[in-house]
């Protein structure tokens, strides 16, 4: 699925990206350009970013597809 609209960026290329060590948000920003434009994309990001690690998502937090 697409996270970041404005850059094409999808939850594949994130999982990517952690797998090659990117660990935060700027790191993500760093190496594929999320949160670059409209920002609308960082909680997901966040979210795909902390389960390629294996850690569970927090509690209330819902996943939700960017628009």
């Amino acid at each position: 699925m697409y996270v970041c609209v404005c850059k094409a960026v999808t939850d594949t290329q994130i999982r990517e990206a952690a797998q090659d060590g990117a660990r935060t948000l700027k790191d993500l920003r760093r190496d594929l350009g999320v949160t670059r434009d409209c920002g609308r994309c960082a909680s997901c990001a966040h979210e795909c970013l902390r389960e390629a690690h294996g850690e569970q998502p927090k509690p209330g937090k819902v996943m939700r597809k960017a628009a």
